[in-house]
């Protein structure tokens, strides 16, 4: 057996850094804090004020308090949903059943329809009404049932009112600062990037670099939100930053697109290379402007009758350099400013944050089928521990159905259950029954929980299991007011809990979530839709819209294993992103020739018989490839407006040729 984990150095509280313990203090003090004000108000289960600051036991201040809000607000809708079913459907214990299957089911559509804090708070409307209606089923005084809403209600601000003392008192690093690093390394990242696109050789870890790329981008969309929370300076400039984001993601487009070109274009001039090169070289420069780049530029760039691939190639190099240097500059000006300057950037919309409603109606009917069955079951065989069992049901169900392996995240539950039952029974019969007075048990809690905090922090293959115990470790030491030593209703009670997180396990095992193959036919199915609506006189979303949109859908399968569903997801989203932007520059492109006029709108429509929402007509496709070389050929050595539309034809042709893999419709 290996003991090196003993040694001295090795020990949590020892290998602990600064920053670490000054989480675990805040975390550990805020659970103590909130469990003895909960008792001095006297309040029947002060556990439940322990475990809420242990959830909002954010790392950053702006994510605490956005998560406190959420559930803040999900507490009380979830104990007003409580209310009104409960309240009018106690005495008929299979219409109370419906209802409530209802209302988790609901919650669970909306919290698969949303993100952040929005899909945080239905979740937290969802158990919360479980926890307070299925504890009141026993009640005979409908007045006991707005006493039990009340203190739960109390018990959750509370416990979030504890953990923002604690933030305030012993604060985290600033979300503002993170976020500026994270962009600022993602802006020098993103030449990197540009290196490894932009090569002459072909390399097998594209695809894998431009993933992680995109999901990078998307990710710090979510420290944008946190920081709007965190700080006044960064409310003012949340539309600089949402516009800083667009842009990089626009960055990513522009070197897939110009990586395509290069792909198409195996014969292209040496001197080329050696400029972007020179290029990628001078824009690490803190120093470099646009004179510097023209210089670099108006040596490869061809005459108005030249190359038509160098032109277009070149002229989507040169918007790479421009839009990099204005990233860059808008950058420094964020830094730079206090919190009462104000930015006004180009106008664009928020991230799109598109969901899944085949996959959000799936897991509703899912959580509306277990609840049904679990309280079919309660109510034939009147289990007195039934409330418990279909408490962490619902808890499972809805909390887990939105995560990217919902069978991996109960099966981790299920686990760290099995061990907190053994925990708990040692904890509670064989140290508890021994203590009379709370200040005695926060002495032997106090350490416990500064220790599972630090293993939950170094411990990064178990953070998740840790997490689950923190959290989970108040329902089932069950610290009630006054305290409960029956050890029959203790056991009865851990044995339910367990039982109903494997009734959620054998629900996502019965009604399996989708497969990443099936999700990855829908998203692309929904990225035809969103391109087919570009293609229309004037399209619902803007060019930035559509954009965000889908990168948003290429993200949601970043995590998957299916290889092939990520790589075709991968594909559709890119050729289709670089056929819109080539569809906006031709629509914005007015030509004075009338025959030229009529090109650009023979292609625009061939676009429309190639793609359609089932897949690509291959024999249309064919046929508009052979169609868009017959034209490159005729226009390549006319003048520069025809020259013009060559190249940008050209570019369409790279885009359009990926598609011959594709299944046909």
């Amino acid at each position: 057996m290996n003991f090196q984990w003993l040694a001295w150095q090795n020990l949590p509280w020892i290998k602990a850094s600064g920053g670490e313990w000054r989480y675990a203090l805040r975390n550990g003090i805020a659970m103590c804090l909130a469990l003895t004000i909960a008792y001095a108000l006297q309040l029947d289960q002060p556990y439940w004020a322990m475990t809420s600051a242990a959830v909002v036991s954010f790392p950053t201040v702006g994510g605490a308090i956005s998560k406190s809000l959420g559930r803040i607000v999900g507490s009380l809708l979830g104990a007003s949903a409580a209310l009104l079913i409960a309240g009018h459907t106690l005495n008929e214990p299979w219409l109370f059943a419906f209802f409530m299957a209802g209302w988790l089911a609901f919650c669970t559509w909306i919290a698969n329809h949303y993100q952040n804090n929005v899909a945080y708070a239905f979740s937290l409307a969802g158990y919360t009404a479980a926890i307070i209606a299925f504890s009141s089923v026993n009640i005979t005084d409908v007045t006991q049932l707005w006493d039990i809403a009340q203190a739960r209600v109390c018990e959750v601000i509370s416990g979030i009112l504890c953990a923002g003392l604690m933030m305030m008192i012993l604060p985290s690093t600033s979300d503002g600062n993170a976020l500026m690093s994270s962009l600022r390394k993602m802006h020098a990242r993103l030449l990197d990037h540009a290196v490894l696109l932009l090569q002459q050789s072909s390399t097998d870890n594209v695809r894998t670099a431009h993933e992680n790329v995109i999901s990078q981008i998307l990710t710090m969309n979510l420290l944008r939100i946190q920081a709007f929370w965190s700080h006044y300076r960064f409310r003012r400039q949340n539309n600089v930053l949402n516009y800083v984001l667009h842009q990089q993601l626009r960055l990513t487009s522009v070197l897939s697109s110009l990586r395509r070109m290069l792909l198409n274009w195996p014969d292209a001039p040496p001197e080329l290379y050696d400029a972007m090169a020179k290029l990628l070289q001078d824009l690490a420069q803190p120093q470099c402007d646009k004179y510097r780049l023209a210089l670099i530029l108006r040596g490869i760039t061809p005459s108005a009758t030249g190359d038509y691939r160098q032109r277009a190639f070149v002229q989507r190099l040169r918007y790479f350099c421009w839009v990099y240097l204005n990233v860059n500059r808008w950058i420094r000006l964020i830094e730079s400013a206090d919190a009462d300057t104000r930015f006004q950037p180009p106008y664009t919309p928020s991230l799109a944050r598109e969901s899944d409603s085949a996959e959000a109606g799936w897991s509703a009917l899912r959580t509306f089928s277990v609840i049904m069955l679990g309280c079919a079951f309660w109510i034939t065989t009147q289990w007195d521990s039934g409330a418990a069992a279909l408490t962490l049901t619902a808890i499972a169900c809805v909390l887990y159905s939105s995560a990217p392996s919902p069978s991996g995240s109960v099966s981790l539950l299920l686990k760290t259950l099995l061990w907190l039952s053994l925990f708990s029974f040692v904890l509670q019969f064989g140290l508890m029954v021994q203590i009379s007075a709370l200040w005695q048990f926060l002495l032997v809690l106090f350490p416990l929980l500064l220790t599972l905090q630090l293993f939950k922090l170094q411990q990064k293959k178990r953070a998740g299991m840790w997490g689950q115990f923190i959290v989970f470790m108040g329902s089932f030491i069950a610290v009630t007011n006054p305290p409960d030593w029956d050890y029959q209703s203790f056991l009865n009670d851990n044995i339910a809990k367990v039982c109903g997180v494997m009734l959620a396990w054998l629900a996502f095992q019965v009604l399996r979530p989708s497969s990443d193959a099936r999700r990855s036919r829908r998203h692309i199915r929904a990225l035809r839709h969103a391109f087919l609506d570009q293609l229309r006189r004037h399209p619902r979303l803007s060019e930035s819209h559509f954009e965000s949109q889908i990168y948003h859908h290429i993200s949601q399968l970043s995590n998957s294993r299916d290889e092939q569903a990520r790589v075709w997801l991968l594909r559709w989203g890119v050729v289709l992103l670089n056929c819109s932007h080539i569809v906006w520059q031709l629509r914005e492109w007015q030509p004075t020739s009338a025959t030229l006029r009529q090109m650009r709108d023979s292609s625009l429509q061939d676009l429309q018989r190639i793609i359609s929402l089932r897949g690509v007509h291959h024999t249309a496709l064919q046929a508009t490839l052979d169609e868009l070389e017959t034209l490159i050929e005729q226009l390549q050595q006319q003048e520069s407006e025809a020259n013009t539309l060559a190249g940008i034809l050209w570019r369409l042709r790279c885009s359009l040729a990926q598609l011959a893999q594709a299944v046909p419709d």
